[in-house]
């Protein structure tokens, strides 16, 4: 898609900035915010904290089936119209969530929500539309930074909607932030709809294209192995912390604000090398603490057993490797069909989501301890990372000598 004809309009650069952070937010509200819920959610439905920790794997496989379509229909219809139509599902799939009568009702909603959440993958297309250059990387720094410190937030919040309003005030709450940003994105958003003819030639194209191309693809795996450390981390969060070392859900989400504070820590450090080094090198150097994160951990455990210091000094290594490579790796994938910044965004999340859910779900899952089961993840899945941009690396030598 010619990127003259996919640019929104907004008011200005700074109100396109809020909405793009507005849309961040709203992406991690509907996991995080919930996560101190797990005891009254278990209780509500009758069934065990690990059913409820599956659901959250199983949001995140909605969102990434969803955007499946989302993001190949936005540079065809423009991304207005799927991103006040995506909204109009999340609510909707929020409240039914709340009016649920069991617990199977409860996951049929949720994937609904998670289907209409699958239009923040929008964001991603948005700064390809409205920024270039550096100010892309910056801003993308800026995205998964801002990402981290809501994560770290959402349990503090979560904890105190579940203390004025039960479990259903996340889902009441997410409903109203997200009918401010709708109002938001329908008053500066600006972006007509293409021919239907056109529009069917290009989803199709613009797949084939991606899909077969080794470069795009490896970047996106990438990004999707760092966001599988994070998000495998945040699902058993509240089964280490609340069941295992028995913290009360104040603690709990105490405790993970020091994990937000490795995201800003992350995504200084990011910044810095933003501006020294190639975003090859900011690959490698993320994924190589990503690494030394797993066999930190491995290590305190084997010492010292499960203690609150054991879990968090390795994951806040962990999230600093993830907030260095993770805008590098999208970026490179993302330059690669500028033309294509929705279907490009859309193919990418959706391999981050459906490798978050499943391998999360696997971690949950595993028969071993859930410390020693994290510290290996890291070490395989960081490594596979390596291997993938070394194999990129190969190639682009290779085709420059031919």
């Amino acid at each position: 898609m010619p990127e003259t004809k996919a640019r929104p309009s907004t008011s200005s650069k700074v109100g396109a900035v809020m909405l793009l952070m507005a849309m961040v937010m709203l992406g991690v509200f509907p996991i995080d915010v919930v996560l101190p819920s797990f005891p009254s959610l278990s209780r509500h439905f009758g069934t065990s904290p690990s059913d409820i920790a599956l659901s959250v794997s199983l949001f995140a496989v909605g969102i990434s089936l969803s955007q499946l379509l989302i993001g190949p229909l936005s540079d065809a219809l423009g991304r207005k119209n799927l991103l006040l139509a995506g909204m109009a599902v999340a609510i909707a799939g929020a409240l039914g969530c709340v009016w649920a009568t069991d617990y199977g009702y409860f996951l049929l909603f949720r994937v609904v929500q998670a289907v209409g959440c699958g239009c923040f993958v929008l964001s991603q297309a948005l700064v390809q539309d409205l920024f270039v250059g550096q100010e892309r990387d910056r801003l993308r720094i800026l995205m998964v930074t801002a990402s981290g410190v809501c994560i770290s937030l959402s349990p503090l919040a979560g904890t105190l909607l579940q203390e004025w309003l039960d479990w259903p005030g996340s889902f009441y709450i997410f409903s109203a932030l997200a009918a401010l940003v709708f109002l938001k994105a329908l008053v500066s958003l600006d972006n007509p709809p293409r021919p239907l003819a056109t529009q069917r030639i290009q989803v199709f194209k613009a797949y084939r294209q991606l899909c077969s191309h080794f470069s795009f693809m490896a970047y996106w795996l990438i990004c999707a192995i760092v966001f599988a450390c994070h998000f495998s981390f945040i699902v058993v969060s509240p089964l280490i912390f609340m069941e295992q070392l028995q913290m009360d859900s104040y603690q709990f989400s105490l405790t993970l604000l020091l994990y937000g504070a490795a995201y800003v820590l992350g995504g200084t450090l990011a910044g810095v090398l933003n501006k020294r080094m190639p975003s090859t090198t900011q690959i490698v150097t993320g994924l190589c603490l990503i690494l030394f994160a797993g066999l930190t951990m491995a290590l305190l455990a084997s010492l010292y057993g499960l203690t609150p210091a054991t879990v968090l000094v390795p994951m806040i290594i962990c999230t600093a490797g993830t907030t260095i490579t993770r805008p590098a790796a999208t970026s490179r994938a993302m330059e690669l069909f500028a033309e294509y910044a929705g279907t490009s965004a859309s193919a990418g999340n959706t391999l981050i989501f459906i490798s978050g859910g499943l391998i999360s779900a696997l971690v949950n899952l595993s028969p071993y301890d859930l410390q020693s089961t994290l510290a290996l993840s890291f070490v395989v899945l960081s490594s596979a990372g390596l291997a993938l941009n070394a194999s990129i690396n190969r190639r682009a030598r290779v085709a420059s000598l031919a």
